[in-house]
C-alpha cells in the first residue's frame, strides 16, 4: 500500500474511499501541507462549515494531508492518489509548488483543481482554475510596514521562512523586502533604506515549530550584538509557546523598550497571546477558516460547471499591542 494511504487511513480517509457509499463525483478534496499545523485546523473548520450547506446538495468537503508539513513527498502522493481514485474537485495548499505541478501535469488531470492558502508558481498556474486565500505579497508588505513603523531608522533583520519551494512564503518575503527597500524585486536587503538582512538569514524552518525556535535561538546567540529584528513570514515559532517564551526571555527588556522588534504572520490563539504578553510586536493575520469554506464552495461551483473568479482573496487583519483585544472582530 502506498505511503500516502497510511496517512489517509489514520484520519479515516481510507475507510471513506473504500466505502460503497463513497461518491467520487460528489467529493471535494481539500489537501493541506500538514495535519500537525494548527493553522490548517482552522481550514478544516471552514471545510466543516461548508459541509452544512454542501450536504444538502450531496457534496462532501473532505479534508486531508500528510501527517507533517515536512513530508513534501507525502502530499504529492496524496494528490496523485486522489487523481487516480477520482474526486469531483481538489483544492491544494502546495508545500512544494513545482512537485505538485508536476504530478498534476503527469496525470493530465481532467477534474477541476484549485489552490488554497498557497499557490503554484506563475509558470504553472494554468494548471489550476482558481486560487483561494491570502494576497501573500500584500501580507509581506504589511509585515514590512509594521516593521518600518516600529524601526523608522532601519536596522539589521532576519526573515524566518518555511519551505524554500513554498510560493506563498516567497511572495510574502518579496513583499517585505520591496516595501522596506522601496524597490521591486530585491532578493536580499543589503543596505537599501538602511535595512540589512544578516548573513545567516533567511532561516528556512520547513514549517517545523521546534526547528524554528532552535534556529531563532542559534541566530540570536551568534548575532547578539547586531541583530535587531525578526520577521516571521509564517508564525511557526509561535506555534510552540513554551519554547518561544524561552527563546525571547533574554531579550524581553529590549522588545518592550523598542530596541528589538518581532513581527509575524498569522493570528492564531498562541500568537495573539504572545502579542498580549508583548513577546511579539505586531501580527498580520490571515483568515484560514474562511479560506477552507470558500475553497469548498469554489470547488462545488466548478464541479457543477459554473464559472468562478480566478482569484478569491480572503482578507487580512493587523494586530498590535494597542488593538490586540479587538483586531479580529471583523
Amino acid at each position: 500500500m502506498k505511503k500516502a494511504w497510511k496517512y489517509l487511513a489514520a484520519i479515516g480517509g481510507l475507510a471513506m474511499l473504500a466505502s460503497s457509499a463513497y461518491a467520487a463525483d460528489k467529493t471535494l478534496a481539500l489537501v493541506v501541507k500538514g495535519l500537525d499545523n494548527p493553522y490548517f485546523d482552522l481550514m478544516h473548520q471552514g471545510c466543516d462549515r461548508a459541509n452544512k450547506e454542501l450536504s444538502k446538495q450531496g457534496y462532501t468537503c473532505y479534508y486531508t494531508g500528510p501527517a507533517t508539513a515536512a513530508d513534501e513527498s507525502a502530499e504529492v502522493q496524496i494528490v496523485d492518489d486522489l487523481l487516480t481514485k477520482g474526486v469531483a474537485a481538489i483544492a491544494i495548499s502546495p508545500s512544494n509548488a513545482p512537485a505538485i505541478a508536476e504530478v498534476i501535469r503527469r496525470r493530465n488531470a481532467k477534474i477541476p483543481i484549485i489552490t488554497a492558502d498557497a499557490d503554484l508558481l506563475p509558470k504553472d498556474q494554468s494548471l489550476r482554475k482558481a486560487y483561494v486565500g491570502t494576497d501573500n505579497y500584500e501580507l509581506g508588505v504589511k509585515l514590512g510596514e509594521q516593521l518600518k513603523t516600529l524601526m523608522p531608522k532601519g536596522g539589521n533583520i532576519c526573515l524566518v521562512m518555511g519551505n524554500p519551494a513554498a510560493e506563498n512564503i516567497n511572495q510574502r518575503a518579496q513583499g517585505t523586502r520591496d516595501v522596506l527597500s522601496g524597490k521591486k524585486g530585491i532578493k536580499k536587503l543589503a543596505g537599501e533604506n538602511n535595512w540589512h538582512e544578516i548573513s545567516a538569514c533567511p532561516l528556512y524552518v520547513n514549517d517545523d515549530a521546534a526547528k524554528a525556535n532552535q534556529m531563532m535561538q542559534d541566530t540570536l546567540t551568534a548575532n547578539a550584538n547586531t541583530l535587531q529584528a525578526f520577521v516571521f513570514e509564517g508564525g511557526w515559532p509561535l506555534f510552540a509557546p513554551e519554547a518561544y517564551s524561552q527563546v525571547v526571555a533574554p531579550i524581553m527588556d529590549r522588545i518592550n523598550s523598542g530596541q528589538f522588534v518581532i513581527v509575524s504572520a498569522d493570528t492564531l490563539g498562541p500568537e495573539l497571546q504572545a502579542l498580549k504578553d508583548h513577546k511579539v510586536n505586531a501580527l498580520v493575520g490571515q483568515r484560514p477558516e474562511e479560506m477552507g469554506y470558500q475553497a469548498a464552495m469554489v470547488m462545488r461551483d466548478l464541479a457543477e460547471g459554473k464559472t468562478v473568479k480566478p482569484i478569491v482573496h480572503t482578507g487580512l487583519d493587523v494586530c498590535t499591542w494597542k488593538n490586540a483585544d479587538t483586531c479580529l472582530k471583523h
